[in-house]
């Protein structure tokens, strides 16, 4: 039986796909899952805060440490930046939960903190909210992607494209560009657009956060030049981008994930399947707020990250989850598209030879 779980918010699981007793069949599953999971999908404010003074305090002081470095050697400074960077990562969990709900009991409390925290990662709390939950409710599904996801094609769609198209994925599925460029695009500059066609609420957000940044980073280049900033602000934002974009990839992107067209799809297998526990040493599963539990969150985004872990640590089905450990993301980057025959994501050479193989399969026009 397929497990099955409930959607995020104001989204609707099964897209209206599954009529009369599939339909009631999929409450029930999704009932069960809630009340499986209910006990860790509650946010507790003493742990919440806690996670504020070991994430955002330590990053603003770490801050004000690289400003006093430059003094001293900005190979110093460099070297705070990555610790640095680790903590600016933790905020953007914070932040990450609040955009769920998740962080604090209320959602005004959420929308107050997410909302403050998005101008110190640079991204505008409504439009990110929205991107993400399509996220969440189109994950794997081969017929809605394109929103809040790594684009990814499939073998026969890339082998469709021309030579300009085909050579626009390689250098966006480049590892250089997309871990060094990637989030200079994604996490500084993308995020300071307004959606087109965006909703008002959404397009204040992206404007409001952009006024404050504004006059945040005006306020600091006054107070201690443009370069300093630069020189503090650049190294934490890049390498926590980077850091970040690789999470994200490999949450998704592993060799036996799970990819499926719309009429197959449901949300408890692109959890389940499609969502790696990506298994860290316990310093770096700190900084990176659990979020590699992603078979977890996928399945129920209301659970805080500081739950995760014990989240998974109470259902047996867990331990047979999609489990990666550092090696094994990293080799991941080496793959690029999704073989629907193999069902599978495959490297290029691999995706040439299975299409070489198809058309030497195929009889010769002579032979019919």
């Amino acid at each position: 039986m397929v497990l099955e779980t409930t959607a995020p918010d104001g989204i609707d699981d099964h897209g209206g796909r599954e009529p009369g007793d599939a339909a009631q069949e999929a409450r029930e599953r999704g009932a069960y899952w809630t009340a499986e999971l209910a006990p860790f999908a509650r946010a507790s404010v003493p742990r919440s805060i806690a996670g504020l003074f070991t994430s955002l305090v330590p990053y603003l002081g770490l801050l004000v440490a690289m400003y006093y470095s430059l003094r001293v050697s900005y190979l110093l400074t460099l070297g705070i930046g990555v610790l640095a960077a680790g903590f600016l990562l933790r905020t953007y969990i914070v932040f990450h939960d609040c955009t769920h709900g998740s962080y604090l009991p209320t959602k005004r409390g959420n929308q107050v903190l997410g909302s403050a925290l998005g101008v110190l990662v640079f991204a505008p709390f409504a439009n990110w909210r929205h991107n993400h939950a399509i996220h969440h409710a189109t994950a794997a599904d081969l017929d809605r992607r394109g929103q809040g996801d790594v684009p990814t094609l499939t073998v026969a769609e890339y082998n469709a494209r021309d030579w300009r198209g085909r050579l626009s994925y390689r250098l966006f599925r480049n590892p250089l560009i997309m871990f060094g460029l990637g989030p200079l695009g994604a996490m500084i500059l993308a995020p300071r657009i307004v959606p087109r066609n965006a909703r008002p609420r959404i397009r204040h957000s992206v404007q409001l956060t952009n006024l404050t940044l504004a006059v945040l980073v005006a306020g600091a280049c006054l107070l201690i030049g443009w370069r300093d900033y630069l020189l503090i602000q650049g190294p934490p934002a890049l390498l926590a981008g980077a850091a970040g974009i690789w999470l994200f990839y490999v949450q998704h992107q592993f060799e036996d994930t799970y990819w499926e067209r719309n009429t197959g799809w449901t949300y408890a297998d692109a959890a389940l399947r499609g969502s790696s526990y990506l298994k860290l040493p316990k310093i770096l599963q700190f900084f990176t707020g659990n979020i590699g539990l992603h078979h977890v969150h996928h399945l129920n985004s209301r659970i805080p990250n500081y739950n995760l872990q014990a989240a998974h640590d109470s259902n047996p089905v867990f331990a047979s989850v999609p489990t990666l450990t550092i090696w094994d993301g990293l080799r991941a980057t080496r793959l690029k598209l999704w073989d629907e025959d193999a069902r599978r994501l495959v490297t290029f050479p691999q995706a040439r030879a299975a299409s070489a193989g198809v058309v030497r399969s195929r009889p010769s026009s002579a032979a019919l």
